[in-house]
């Protein structure tokens, strides 16, 4: 199928800044794709690339399969910049109903739109309220149905968690869920991970205007993993576990993984840390069974992989 977003070689340069380095992005249709990077990164110019708000330098994007014409993408999508405008002086209803007006639909199907906008994002209650009296959490959400107003099948989002209270975070992934169940393609951009990583399926990270490494979320953890972390929880033989460990650590053994340290854990002294330089399972059963065969009690022997958050500050640190 073709893909919702592609671009290719897209490049936007300032003077001789480079903002976008010849970006090579394919997202599915369907998927949540999470855009990360640090501030300065590249993302909002891509934003607007994608939005057709600013024209490339070189390079080409093409939405749903046609090839972008810049100023012609807004109907095939809805973007929420990072720092959107309000007209305070209007009703919630009258904000919707406005743009919805901007894009041309008819009197009836304006209000059935607003009507199901309104419900989607959680604002029927406050239809008549004005714009200015809402909290930042549901003026993010207003202006997401915004976005929405003119049904496009592709959504672009800039930071749209930024500014909010813990519990508008769970609101708004969820409402990332819904939009993917109605078939939307959501690209939202973040340089918080643990905001994206709950509930995107594919991610890309960005840095420097250039893209590090993009793909499903698992995939991208196992490209960035560079090895594994165990988590060993003894109850009867502690210093024969360390011992063998450090053995083997020492003097690699076949059919064992590779083992880079072993430590104990400061805050727990039954824990015995280690570090492995590949992420192979049968390796690390097979490590399991010697420390049981050698006597060892184990209650705990799991791996503990790197959150997203973690993978990132040692990827963009290392470039």
């Amino acid at each position: 199928m073709t893909p919702a977003i592609e671009t290719v070689n897209l490049t936007r340069r300032y003077g001789r800044m480079v903002a976008l380095d010849h970006l090579n992005l394919t997202v599915a249709r369907g998927s949540i794709y999470g855009f990360i990077g640090p501030n300065g990164a590249g993302k909002t110019t891509t934003l607007r690339l994608l939005a057709g708000l600013i024209e490339p330098t070189s390079g080409e994007v093409r939405l749903m399969g046609q090839r972008l014409i810049p100023g012609g993408g807004q109907r095939l999508v809805g973007y929420m910049p990072d720092f959107f405008g309000v007209y305070d002086d209007l009703r919630v209803w009258e904000y919707l109903d406005f743009f919805a007006r901007c894009y041309g639909l008819e009197a009836a199907r304006r209000r059935r739109t607003v009507d199901e906008l309104l419900n989607l994002v959680d604002l029927a209650d406050r239809r008549n309220a004005y714009v200015q009296s809402l909290s930042r959490g549901m003026q993010q959400r207003l202006c997401l149905a915004h976005a929405l107003v003119h049904d496009p099948p592709v959504l672009l989002l800039d930071e749209p968690a930024s500014g909010l209270d813990p519990r508008a975070r769970v609101e708004l992934r969820e409402l990332l869920r819904t939009l993917r169940d109605m078939g939307k393609t959501v690209l939202v951009s973040s340089h918080i991970l643990s905001e994206l990583a709950e509930v995107c399926n594919e991610i890309g990270i960005i840095d420097s205007g250039k893209m590090i490494v993009s793909g499903p979320v698992e995939t991208v953890r196992r490209q960035l993993e560079g090895s594994a972390r165990l988590r060993i929880r003894v109850l009867r033989g502690l210093e024969t576990a360390r011992a063998l460990l450090q053995r083997v650590a020492a003097t690699p053994e076949e059919g064992l993984p590779r083992l880079r340290g072993v430590r104990a854990d400061p805050s727990d002294e039954a824990v015995v840390l280690v570090e492995v330089e590949e992420s192979d399972e049968e390796r690390q059963a097979a490590l399991l069974t010697r420390l049981v065969q050698a006597g060892v009690v184990v209650s705990e022997f799991r791996a503990q992989a790197e959150n997203l958050e973690e993978l990132f500050l040692r990827l963009t640190a290392a470039e």
